[in-house]
């Protein structure tokens, strides 16, 4: 293979350094006080910016613990994006991927780095909502209900959405904890906590190639869960569906 040249030989020294000075030296002939000014801002930069779009895991932990998160990160993974509102995702997967765990950390690091770094996701997202065939006012029990393109949902083990510095949950939840992350016409994301029915409700829209009516899918989940009072159920169902387009977590409906 062939040698580099030197100035790329110089560039790889720089950068090796610059993501792990206490164990990499720095390229030769160059003066520490210059080296010190891109040290501290790369890692200032990369620091401020992760805590912004990480806040809820950036105040639990010390100044101490976040700057070895952050440091880790400059360590261990191999970014594969120069855009700058691409490199939280690229700190999840470090956290999800690389990251080997301490004593002290929280059980649900990455449940809440995930929970955090959705909301980001979804604000940048370019998916679009294809409107054409869809009667944003059409009747949900009676049409085909669909979901949103800016409407994801998760299950979680802990109860991200509640964990602040007065609740740190050290077990997961007894249920899985369903999230539904959607992003309005005027671009605001939002959050709403699902339960599994409505959770399945939601799959089952998205799932629904048979083209089944909002009453028929009610239907299907009451026998499927054996529910005695199938048209309470419905009711109930009928509740749901109007909250989540009222969300614009559904969009309207197509002919059945």
């Amino acid at each position: 293979m062939a040698e580099k040249p030197a100035f790329q030989e110089k560039q790889y020294a720089f950068a090796a350094h610059i993501r792990d000075p206490e164990h990499t030296p720095a390229p030769a002939g160059v003066e520490d006080r210059r080296m010190a000014i891109y040290r501290e801002l790369f890692f200032n930069n990369l620091r401020n910016l992760l805590g912004t779009t990480f806040p809820v895991l950036r105040k639990l932990h010390s100044e101490e613990h976040w700057e070895r998160f952050i440091r880790g990160f400059m360590q261990k993974h191999q970014a594969h994006t120069p855009y700058f509102l691409q490199l939280p995702e690229e700190f999840l997967d470090f956290l999800t991927n690389e990251y080997e765990p301490s004593d002290d950390d929280f059980p649900f690091l990455v449940e809440l780095a995930h929970y955090e770094y959705i909301e980001l996701a979804l604000s940048i997202s370019t998916d679009v909502d294809d409107l054409d065939g869809i009667d944003v006012d059409g009747d949900l029990l009676e049409g085909v209900p669909q979901k949103s393109a800016l409407a994801w949902v998760y299950a979680y083990r802990f109860p991200v959405h509640r964990i602040t510095q007065d609740f740190l949950p050290d077990t997961p939840a007894e249920q899985p904890v369903y999230l539904a992350v959607y992003r309005s016409s005027e671009d605001k994301v939002g959050f709403l906590e699902l339960n599994p029915v409505s959770a399945g409700l939601l799959n089952a829209i998205e799932e629904n190639e048979a083209g089944k009516t909002g009453r028929q899918l009610l239907e299907d989940i009451a026998a499927a869960i054996q529910y005695s009072d199938v048209d309470a159920f419905v009711a109930h169902g009928a509740s749901a569906l109007a909250e989540m387009r009222k969300l614009e977590i559904l969009i309207g409906t197509r002919a059945a």
